[in-house]
């Protein structure tokens, strides 16, 4: 599901999650009052800094009538992408950590695995084993954890990982590790009209099992890089099966595309973090009329983590310097947000159950 190119640099991020198991993240501070919308939605959890109010101000002048800027409602489209903008995705990104969870649990039925240098490497815990295969390992992994089942089946089995699988640093579930001020923002800009999207690298059946319970945005509002499917007859019930064979990378110069694949309109306003948001963020900006774009820095260490042009797990340098250079919002975790992560409280039970299959 990841980007092929880019497959052994993710695998490696993986190798320090061990590293961060004792490390305890600091106490988030309290919130204080921030601007509302007409509606009293608001975003309480950002402080009084230049950048909530450039956010609050575009849409103030985009949805106010009369204003010279108005954009009409239909028109209206937000774009996010999810790992490092709505959510963690350090030390790894989080369906990096659910294929190779799968690997151990699907391991007892596959003895021959303990041979196969990939799967061997997977089970010792030897990461550079694991990146050496590259391309051809991912493919592999793929097939061993994603494929040969219907998508029934596959949304079940991620729903069900969802339901139990920790972050080891802050030992809260992946489902509890989006980012509030983020969420605050998704609300904002659908009282004020907005449609939003998630834009993602990552799967996209993998991230649809959970937008709606996390984000509050409905499964087909996601796009994702996608498998290829089958369509088959399975004891007299029409199934789609999905196959071992990338159908769509949706990173990098390919989110563009598949924005205009889907939606079919330019965004108005462009959320990311990393190098591979930088054509959608000036895809975005390039449109007429008003836009804004915006990237999240990770900037800090103690609450989550601070990265950006060395990491290999959400790079941000290209972007960043693009940012600086154009005058993109640049979202300072550390100076921007006095809260990091959504209360416990604030999460439904459980992500939305799927269909049983048959």
């Amino acid at each position: 599901m990841m980007r092929t190119i880019r497959s052994s640099l993710l695998v490696l991020g993986f190798a320090i999650l061990a590293s961060c198991a004792d490390h305890k993240p600091a106490v988030e501070s309290v919130t204080v009052p921030a601007a509302t919308s007409s509606s009293g939605i608001g975003l309480p959890s950002w402080n009084d800094t230049p950048t909530k109010h450039a956010i609050v101000d575009y849409v103030a002048r985009v949805t106010r009538l009369g204003s010279s800027e108005y954009v009409s409602p239909e028109a209206r489209i937000a774009v996010f992408d999810n790992d490092g903008t709505l959510w963690l995705e350090q030390p790894a990104y989080t369906q990096l950590v659910f294929i190779f969870q799968r690997v151990h649990v699907l391991a007892p039925v596959h003895p021959e695995w303990n041979t196969e240098e990939l799967f061997r490497s997977i089970l010792k815990g030897d990461m550079n084993g694991v990146a050496a295969t590259g391309e051809e390992g991912l493919t592999k992994l793929l097939a061993a954890t994603h494929a040969g089942m219907s998508t029934d089946a596959f949304a079940q089995i991620v729903h069900n990982w969802f339901e139990t699988a920790k972050d080891r640093r802050f030992d809260r579930l992946y489902t509890e590790l989006a980012y509030q001020p983020m969420i605050e923002v998704l609300r904002y800009l659908e009282a004020n009209g907005f449609t939003n999207y998630i834009v993602t690298g990552g799967g996209v059946e993998f991230v649809r099992a959970i937008s709606q319970s996390v984000y509050a945005i409905p499964p087909e509002h996601v796009i994702g890089s996608t498998v290829k499917y089958k369509y088959s007859i399975m004891d007299g019930v029409p199934t789609l099966l999905r196959l071992a064979q990338i159908a769509n990378i949706n990173d990098g110069p390919g989110k563009p595309q598949t924005i205009e694949a889907v939606i079919g309109r330019r965004p108005l306003m462009a959320f990311g973090n990393s190098d591979g948001d930088q054509q959608m963020l000036e895809w975005t900006a390039a449109g007429s009329g008003a836009r804004f774009a915006a990237l999240v820095h990770h900037t800090d260490g103690e609450r989550e983590y601070a990265y950006d042009k060395a990491s290999k797990v959400g790079k941000l340098d290209k972007a960043l310097d693009e940012a600086n250079s154009k005058r993109w919002t640049v979202i300072d975790m550390q100076k921007d947000w006095n809260t990091m992560f959504v209360p416990v409280s604030a999460q439904p039970t459980q992500p939305t159950q799927p269909a049983q299959t048959k």
